[in-house]
């Protein structure tokens, strides 16, 4: 039985209610249902995430989700130390390699902000004590349906305006909102949505 959509959610063959936005595609369902807006707080998964969200920028995620393990193996699994030291010559390597984005400018941003990123754990502590002191006490828009979820929010705000503060780049604030939402940050699974409703039980 193929996937009912229900206003902004879909009742899929399997019995269980989503978010809209997976549709059917086995990959995007996955990700919804067991991935996207659970919390991460491994600095090595939060940088992957936030450096495939300034890859994503202008494309769907589902493009960046097809390529992901491409992505993975392209930039050695997003360890920060090895892709802070990436040469010139990396860079060269990774904007011929056409199982990726090939965007020199989010490459060489990518290694710039692996950079930043060991100079602001050294700060900080961590990457994800860093991150995480930005998430939101209160839910910041109306989670019943999409017009309600912003594409930015204040905290977003902040931590972009920080992040760039401290040397990062490509971090505009729909960009980190996008990377809140996937770690966990916020819940922004719909209301009626079986993921919502599990983190919340």
């Amino acid at each position: 039985m193929g996937a009912e959509k229900t206003q902004w959610l879909t009742a899929g063959g399997d019995g269980r209610t989503r978010c809209w936005w997976c549709g059917e595609d086995p990959l995007y369902v996955a990700y919804h249902d067991t991935e996207w807006g659970r919390p991460v707080h491994d600095d090595t998964r939060l940088f992957e995430k936030i450096c495939l969200e300034g890859f994503q920028s202008g494309l769907s995620w589902l493009t960046i989700l097809r390529k992901r393990e491409n992505f993975r193996r392209a930039f050695d699994h997003f360890d920060i130390e090895r892709v802070a030291s990436y040469s010139s010559a990396d860079i060269e390597r990774l904007v011929g390699d056409a199982g990726i984005v090939r965007h020199r400018g989010k490459i060489t941003s990518v290694v710039n902000n692996a950079q930043r990123c060991l100079e602001l754990s050294a700060d900080k502590g961590s990457f994800a004590q860093f991150v995480w002191s930005f998430a939101p006490v209160d839910i910041e828009g109306d989670r019943s349906r999409p017009p309600g979820i912003p594409s930015q929010t204040p905290s977003s705000v902040r931590l972009s305006k920080e992040l760039k503060k401290r040397g990062w780049s490509f971090m505009g604030p729909t960009t980190i909102y996008a990377f809140m939402q996937s770690v966990g940050m916020v819940n922004d699974h719909l209301d009626g949505c079986f993921v919502r409703n599990v983190s919340e039980a």
